[in-house]
């Protein structure tokens, strides 16, 4: 009997749809909302669906409405018609109000912001005409303006919370005392509350700006892409990719985390989804192979937050970096590949070194998915991705690609899978799914928008940057520091996209005077802006991975800080060098030799955070040395990974040869000890 268990094969493990029943993908993490039933359900899908084909009536032009050119405003203003009332629908407006029911207030602020965005559609064509934007605006033009600002801040308080609406309120009211003694060097020009109205709600700068265009232009088709995936069944693909790829590996669980979150991410665009959807499968996992709860939640809030920073599909921010900077979403993708691939190399060094630490072995073969059979089952999604990426990349077809896309998905889907095809039903919760989202996505981007307006209007940003120039003396190391912990904070209350925005329009302009690279100080924002959301206090993909694994919310994540280390150091690499972000003459060639160089830094790197480094083994056994030799590897591998030259007084092959001085005697030592420790009394290796 004995003798017959043990010839049992191995169970394999068997993982269900990461997305099965996740009824939103959300940018701002709210998760108090209404679920909407009956005729509410079916007119957010008719909303939904509508909002799609005018997105591809315009992005097509299929010319929809016969005999009428519909301009971009108007499209833009149809889209939050059809969208931000249901903001008030979907989002309760406190913690007491009712979830099972809508009530009537909530009603009355959804028809006035449907009233105000049709009034104000149908009259932004004349305002273009006149001129309305600066100055005489009729007064049922105002007053429809004045419900917008007002809905627009509501519905801004619902998404992001109070945080947001309190960072955002005073700066969209700034142009009615811009011109205030107190303000100092904010002082910019002042304007009347029927001026400041008219410019908000009918130019092109404000509400009608930025992020209202990202999302118009091209954020739409990549959502659409993303929950077909989803609902197609991709999230289990990767899930099983991933293990069946690098379950074996030392310390497989964690790796496979941090493969399958990134592919994950690539449907959502959002960090807390992500956490949700692939930590239900990788954390138990990671607990059973013998990682700590708060280590693998570490591990899993990391990896996903890794995932909106990494091309081809990124979160909303990415297409508002394209806007802002007047370039194609393709561009900002191919800038991030760098930055992107070196993070993900510094997470699986972080749980290689951990792992070889504390003796965690990978997952038995015989107990994980088998490549082929997975790669047989689901190859069409690497051949529609595949596809997205040549349309990105070759043809230059940003706005026309997700389309594409989804449609040969969901072809394939329906004449391969057996388990996931399609049916009337599925429609209509894809529709509800896409909704949802869409409504969230509206309600933060059109009240973020009003920011750009406001120091638009006043004129105060050009004045503002030179006032920083002066403050950090023209030292461009000072301002990236000064800009850095302001991201910090901000993203502490903001969403990624809400903290980009209020950095483009205040920091980025001093930082560009100075000679830096655009992308890569736009890059360099993105980064630090997200970066809150695995850093204590609020730190939320953390707390949301602690919530999975069962561990102390804050102990995941200081955890977290330290597992995503990288994250901290890498912007400033590509701010020294652009050639990490794809920008100057020969990028290619430059940022591979320079992201080989950053690699090797990141190695020592996460040796000296882990505690063990590779070709040289456990540092425990270099005795009382172990934390001065780890603080140095530290130190060392970060000077050989900074790029030289640039605003960097020393050259690359100067820096490169100080990172050396460090890391050879460093390395030498620790080798002599490890190996002295691991001697017998006889002189024999221990085996």
């Amino acid at each position: 009997m004995p003798d017959n268990a043990a010839a049992a094969p191995a169970k394999r493990i068997e993982f269900e749809d990461p997305h099965a029943g996740l009824d939103n993908l959300q940018e701002a993490e709210v998760t108090r909302v209404r679920s909407l039933r009956g005729p509410w359900r079916w007119a957010l899908v008719v909303a939904t669906a509508a909002t799609i084909l005018l997105c591809i009536n315009q992005q097509f032009s299929l010319r929809f409405f016969v005999d009428y050119t519909q301009l971009n405003t108007e499209y833009f203003y149809l889209l939050i018609a059809l969208m931000l009332p249901f903001t008030f629908l979907i989002f309760p407006g406190t913690e007491r109000a009712p979830l099972k029911r809508i009530p009537w207030y909530d009603l009355a602020l959804a028809v006035a912001t449907f009233a105000a965005s049709i009034w104000l559609m149908l009259n932004v064509r004349k305002a273009a005409q006149y001129g309305w934007e600066s100055d005489g605006a009729p007064r049922n033009v105002i007053i429809a303006g004045l419900v917008m600002w007002a809905m627009l801040m509501e519905a801004l308080r619902r998404t992001g919370g109070w945080s947001l609406l309190l960072s955002v309120l005073p700066f969209t009211v700034y142009p009615l005392f811009a011109e205030a003694g107190w303000l100092g060097p904010f002082r910019g020009s002042q304007l009347t509350l029927d001026q400041a109205t008219a410019y908000h709600v009918l130019s092109g700068e404000s509400l009608l700006g930025i992020p209202i265009q990202a999302f118009a232009d091209t954020v739409i088709g990549f959502l659409v892409f993303g929950t077909a995936l989803m609902m197609t069944g991709a999230g289990k693909f990767f899930i099983n990719l991933a293990f069946a790829l690098c379950g074996t590996f030392r310390g497989g669980a964690a790796k496979v985390c941090i493969f399958a979150s990134g592919l994950l991410g690539m449907m959502s665009g959002s960090i807390v989804s992500n956490v949700l959807t692939a930590g239900t499968m990788t954390i138990p996992v990671m607990k059973k192979s013998g990682f700590r709860a708060s280590y693998a939640g570490a591990i899993e809030a990391c990896a996903s937050t890794g995932a909106v920073l990494a091309p081809p599909v990124m979160g909303a921010t990415a297409f508002v970096i394209a806007q802002f900077l007047n370039i194609s979403y393709a561009e900002v993708a191919i800038a991030a590949i760098v930055p992107a691939t070196l993070y993900y190399i510094g997470l699986f060094m972080q749980v290689d070194s951990y792992a070889a630490r504390h003796g965690l072995k990978g997952i038995p073969r015989a107990e994980l998915p088998r490549v082929m059979d997975t790669i047989r089952d689901g190859w069409y999604y690497v051949f529609v991705i595949a596809l997205l990426i040549v349309m990105l990349l070759y043809f230059k077809r940003e706005s026309h690609a997700p389309f594409y896309a989804t449609a040969l998905l969901l072809v394939l889907n329906q004449i391969f899978s057996r388990d996931t095809r399609w049916t009337f039903a599925t429609i209509g919760k894809f529709l509800e799914v896409n909704g949802r989202t869409f409504v969230e996505l509206v309600g933060i981007l059109a009240g973020c928008g009003l920011l750009i307006g406001a120091f638009s209007m006043t004129g105060v940003v050009s004045s503002l940057a030179n006032d920083l120039l002066t403050l950090a003396g023209d030292n461009a190391f000072l301002l990236l520091v000064m800009c850095a912990f302001t991201s910090l904070i901000l993203g502490l209350g903001l969403t990624t996209t809400a903290c980009y925005i209020f950095l483009a329009i205040l920091v980025a302009p001093a930082l560009e005077k100075l000679g830096l690279n655009r992308m890569a100080v736009h890059m360099f924002i993105f980064y630090w802006g997200m970066l809150s959301s695995i850093t204590p206090p609020v730190a939320i993909a953390s707390f949301a991975a602690a919530g999975i694994a069962g561990s102390p919310a804050l102990k995941t994540g200081w955890e977290s800080m330290w597992v995503g280390s990288i994250i901290y150091f890498i912007p400033f690499f590509f701010v020294l060098n652009p050639a990490l972000v794809m920008q100057g003459d020969s990028p290619y060639l430059a940022g591979l030799g320079l992201m080989a160089l950053a690699a090797c830094g990141t190695l020592f790197i996460c040796g000296g955070i882990q505690g063990y480094q590779a070709f040289v083994g456990d540092l425990r056994g270099a005795g009382a040395l172990e934390w001065p030799l780890r603080v140095l590897l530290v130190i060392g591998g970060f000077v050989l990974a900074t790029p030289g030259g640039g605003i960097n007084p020393l050259s690359q092959v100067q820096v490169t040869l100080l990172g050396l001085a460090i890391l050879t005697p460093t390395v030498v030592v620790a080798l002599m000890l490890v190996r002295r420790q691991a001697l017998v009394p006889n002189q024999l290796r221990a085996p």
